[in-house]
């Protein structure tokens, strides 16, 4: 695959996702001699399939805050060095047309390719060598240089090879490998932005509830809360806002869910009956949140009846339901339908300033492979971008 290929390179980058052909094109227009080796014969897959297919690139609303890590700050320079704006700038360079969704949320008009194709240019700005389908089997150092597959030699190497998740689209452990061969550090990963699932009495419950909504909830764990849709699957729960609570979820932990965000149930539920409604209380509920559910919770409480003849201790009972459900998931989907991976290589490891390997010259981590994550909404792309601007400039 690399034939007529110089043998010696300034950077060889592994990973030809969004951080890799980002740092890639950096480096190759700072006049760096760089090859790109991916192990897919496809260059931005995970780009291609986000959004729907229109990649949510990124969020007017990037902050440090939006990301977790075992060190929350490590984030803040890369961040700070190539903001969402910047990259915006870039995308409207090439004349792609974007939207706002919800919540900041950027995406392409017409399609994810063009994100893939705008870093693609990018790297041919900078003369980068590309190689598709090339699977890395050794990295030795060697005289402050780096040797890899007995063949190729480069002066700085760059991991960009993401995480777990969605293996069908060619994720694996190999940066995790490479981090540990070189005596780097690495946070335990978990799914993240995954839905999550019930064990089986869980789902003899909810079952009945698969495919219905709840667009506008409050989901909680702990002192973390998120305002988006919920949905309930066959499965357990999914939705934006469940996908957001379990980068915070750890098994044992229970989600809290208020469906109900702005209203009263109990007061609203008591000045009906004060009124002579004599609606059955599901009925009434039924009001505030989808019907289906309401019977649920009446199920659940074992509360029911017309409303006429319920106390206001059974009233403020089913508004506790309302608004503050309770579940605890058995696990999460997994990686298979994990959007990102929780955790990776460990900050303390790192330069927050470049991605170097602080006891490895020479050696980087950028993207998905390293512990932050954002949230859902365009956050891990841009931290894909900025990671691999720092690391393509220090190149």
């Amino acid at each position: 695959m690399l034939g007529g290929i110089p043998h010696h390179y300034d950077a060889i980058i592994i990973g030809g996702g969004a951080a890799g052909m980002m740092a890639a094109g950096v480096a190759g227009q700072r006049g760096k001699k760089v090859l790109l080796i991916e192990h897919t014969d496809t260059l931005g897959e995970k780009i291609r399939i986000s959004g729907g297919g229109r990649c949510n690139f990124t969020n007017l609303n990037v902050t440090p805050q939006n990301f977790l890590s075992q060190n929350p700050h490590f984030c803040k320079s890369a961040l700070a060095q190539y903001t969402q704006h910047d990259f915006i700038k870039l995308v409207d360079y090439y004349g792609i047309l974007w939207h706002e969704k919800t919540l900041g949320q950027l995406f392409c008009d017409d399609s994810s390719q063009q994100i893939i194709d705008m870093l693609i240019a990018e790297m041919d700005k900078g003369n980068v060598d590309i190689s598709l389908s090339t699977k890395v089997t050794s990295i030795a150092p060697s005289n402050d240089s780096f040797v890899i597959n007995n063949n190729l030699r480069c002066n700085k190497l760059v991991i960009a090879t993401g995480g777990l998740s969605i293996p069908k689209i060619g994720a694996t452990p190999f940066g995790y490998d490479v981090a540990k061969q070189f005596g780097l550090r690495i946070v335990p990963t978990e799914a993240a932005l995954v839905p999550l699932t019930f064990d089986s009495d869980v789902l003899l419950r909810t079952k009945p509830l698969s495919g219905l909504s709840a667009p506008d909830s409050v989901v909680s764990c702990g002192s973390t809360s998120f305002r988006e849709g919920l949905l309930f699957t066959h499965k357990g729960l999914s939705g934006p806002s469940i996908l957001q609570i379990s980068s915070y979820w750890s098994k044992t932990d229970n989600i809290r869910i208020n469906f109900v965000p702005d209203a009263d149930v109990f007061a609203a539920l008591k000045s009906a009956r004060a009124a002579k409604d004599k609606s059955m209380l599901h009925n009434a509920l039924a009001a505030f949140i989808p019907k289906r559910l309401a019977e649920m919770i009446c199920t659940e409480a074992d509360i029911d009846g017309s409303l006429a003849d319920l106390s206001d201790e059974k009233l403020k009972m089913i508004a506790k339901y309302a608004h503050d459900w309770r579940i605890t998931p058995s696990g999460s989907e997994g990686y298979r339908t994990a959007e990102v991976t929780r955790g990776g290589v460990d900050t303390r490891d790192l330069s927050s300033k470049t991605m170097e390997a602080l006891n490895v010259p020479g050696l980087y981590f950028i993207g998905e492979v390293v512990d932050v994550t954002g949230w859902l909404g365009g956050y891990n792309f841009q931290w894909a971008w900025s990671s691999g601007y720092v690391a393509g400039q220090s190149i």
